[in-house]
């Protein structure tokens, strides 16, 4: 079999269960796939279901469109390296919960006019590099200590410790990239377990905000290079890395992984990206490389 599906029942959802998978391997065998027997990565949570077909994208939508409503992420791709040896994730929204500057203004009474701007730029109605700029002016003058302020709800996305632990148990390199701030990504890639942390700089004025951003290399573009100056430096075909974000720009680093994966995504990217984790937590990405439960590390 030249193709692996993996069903992934939500953490907090009723468990998956053999009809559910006799379900998406009907489907797929509707629409031409040859499909074989199922492999149980966690009994109740997760299942493997190899096939072949000549159209692999279309037996993964005819998965995914038999299952539509169930509360079960489906996920697909080619059998061949599929355990990756680079991650590149996103961080806010993604590895953790937090969207840090909207943290910040609600903070300071900023919600409204920090909020707006967000979703525009996740949702790419407009360029992610002014939509930051914007919201960085909004705080000049605001005193060092809110960032503190903010840094301190932070919360890591379940499953996020124990992907990187995995991964790096296997020999993957795990990097952390950003639009936002090393102040913030610093402690969360130490905290979390990542190799590598890339972002940008916050603009400080003694100990005040200067509502600046001196410069600016992690936009959507910036993350892809991220991802490919790292396959570059390791060795690594571009099929051997996996990304996994959730906004507009995250699209062009998702698109050149070789699993990019959309992280309970906006809708620019669910409309672009096949593969998407909408129930489960981020150990759903390691079900999606063929990693059995028993083999997860802690974080």
């Amino acid at each position: 079999m030249t193709h692996v599906l993996t069903l992934v029942a939500g953490a907090t959802e009723d468990a998956l269960g053999p009809a559910a998978v006799a379900v998406a391997g009907r489907a797929m065998a509707a629409a031409g796939a040859a499909v074989g027997d199922p492999d149980w990565l966690d009994p109740g949570r997760a299942c493997d279901l190899p096939f072949a077909a000549r159209d692999p994208d279309a037996a993964h939508r005819a998965a995914s469109a038999a299952l539509e409503g169930a509360a079960i992420d489906v996920l697909a791709g080619p059998a061949a390296r599929r355990r990756r040896r680079l991650l590149v994730a996103d961080m806010e929204a993604t590895i953790i919960e937090n969207e840090l500057l909207d943290d910040m203004a609600a903070l300071v009474g900023l919600q409204a006019e920090v909020a707006t701007i967000t979703r525009q730029a996740m949702a790419g109605e407009i360029d992610f590099a002014a939509a930051l700029r914007q919201r960085v002016r909004l705080f000049r003058g605001q005193p060092r200590a809110l960032l503190e302020r903010a840094a301190a709800g932070i919360r890591p996305t379940p499953g996020a410790a124990t992907l990187v632990a995995t991964m790096r148990a296997a020999g993957a390199v795990t990097a952390l990239v950003s639009g936002g701030f090393m102040l913030f990504i610093e402690p969360v890639r130490a905290a979390i377990g990542f190799d590598l942390a890339f972002g940008n700089e916050l603009g400080l004025d003694a100990d005040r905000l200067s509502g600046e951003i001196p410069q600016l290399p992690i936009t959507a573009e910036g993350k892809r290079a991220v991802l490919r100056d790292l396959a570059a430096a390791h060795g690594l075909a571009m099929d051997e890395t996996m990304a996994i974000g959730d906004g507009a720009n995250d699209l062009a680093m998702l698109a050149a992984a070789g699993l990019g994966i959309g992280f309970r995504p906006k809708p620019v990217i669910a409309r672009a990206v096949a593969n998407r984790i909408v129930h489960g937590d981020l150990t759903a990405a390691l079900f999606a490389q063929g990693y059995r439960r028993t083999e997860f590390r802690p974080g």
